[in-house]
């Protein structure tokens, strides 16, 4: 009898130890971005320093749209097993409040894995502009309400919602204009069309010179400044109290993915950012490297999910 119970439960046993390992095979991580930005950039960069730990490819495949949607709802419906891989951003809580239904839920949908890097938006004017600081900025909208124009790119992105969101903090009344991409923002800031604008930080850097042509940043967006331009202060250092706006790349995989496998990924992610090239390579897109633990990464969404969703309704912008 106990020979028969030994082999019966024989096949068990090897089932539970006989998992395959992982990863076996490329992994595939969905960019809901064109080729070329911060997002992309920052995905192949980190993506190719994890392939070398793993010892497998890592596949971008670049799949983008509104609101990082098509992409982020392509990962949703994937099968957890690890092998496709969402690279998730600010956009996916944006999205939360600015759509009126999505074709994924964006937490319940998704295992988080880690956050890769952080990166700022900054103010940013002409060189030729009166405009020294953000406290100059303030004190002009104050004196002229509605008379400021501030510059961001499209209705709804990380930069909109950020400027919308410095006139409620600042306590100001400015008009907000959307240009079509930031090629144009920056040529409408150059020609003085706009008083101010808001982007990203890495894009516009190579502008940051004096003359005709060049551009200044007032400040940076985050709590902290960033280590490329040292000189340049936070938004709240420059007296705009509680003012903290950072875009964000993460990785998360197809909710029901095993723990085991989340786990692997999470090493890979902080081994690839513990790396001077990797972290070079990052600040020069304006990026500061981080890495979370998945628990991190579910908090940080969640509440971003809440703060977008009330700046969007504070901004009056309607649902799509």
């Amino acid at each position: 009898m106990r020979l028969l119970l030994t082999l019966a439960l024989l096949p068990l046993c090897f089932g539970a130890s006989a998992q395959p390992a992982y990863p076996s095979k490329p992994i595939t991580v969905i960019v809901p971005f064109g080729p070329g930005g911060v997002a992309d950039i920052t995905a192949r960069t980190v993506g190719q320093a994890m392939a070398a730990s793993l010892k497998q490819p890592i596949v971008i495949e670049n799949r983008p749209s509104a609101g990082a949607v098509v992409g982020s709802a392509a990962v949703a419906k994937a099968t957890p097993d690890g092998y496709t891989l969402l690279l998730m951003s600010n956009a996916n809580p944006v999205s939360a409040g600015l759509f009126k239904k999505l074709p994924y839920d964006p937490v319940k949908d998704f295992a988080p894995i880690g956050t890769l890097g952080f990166f700022d938006l900054a103010l940013f004017v002409a060189d030729r502009s009166p405009l020294k600081n953000v406290q100059d900025l303030v004190a002009r909208a104050k004196a002229q309400p509605g008379q400021l124009t501030i510059g961001t790119i499209a209705v709804g992105s990380t930069q909109n919602l950020a400027a919308e969101l410095f006139k409620t903090s600042a306590g100001i009344d400015a008009l907000v204009v959307p240009y079509n991409g930031t090629s144009a923002l920056r040529t409408a800031l150059m020609a003085g069309q706009v008083d101010v604008g808001f982007e990203v930080l890495g894009p516009m850097m190579a502008h940051l010179a004096p003359g005709p042509r060049g551009l200044r940043a007032l400040a940076v967006t985050s709590d902290r400044p960033f280590a490329g331009l040292p000189n340049v202060p936070t938004v709240q250092a420059s007296g705009v109290p509680k003012y903290n706006v950072a875009s964000w790349n993460a990785l998360a995989a197809p909710a029901g993915t095993p723990p085991r496998v989340v786990e692997t990924l999470n090493a890979a992610i902080r081994e690839a950012l513990g790396k001077p090239d990797v972290q070079q390579r990052l600040q020069s897109l304006g990026v500061r490297a981080q890495a979370s633990t998945p628990a991190e990464l579910g908090q940080l969404l969640g509440s971003e999910i809440l703060r977008w969703k009330q700046a969007i309704a504070d901004a009056k912008i309607p649902q799509q």
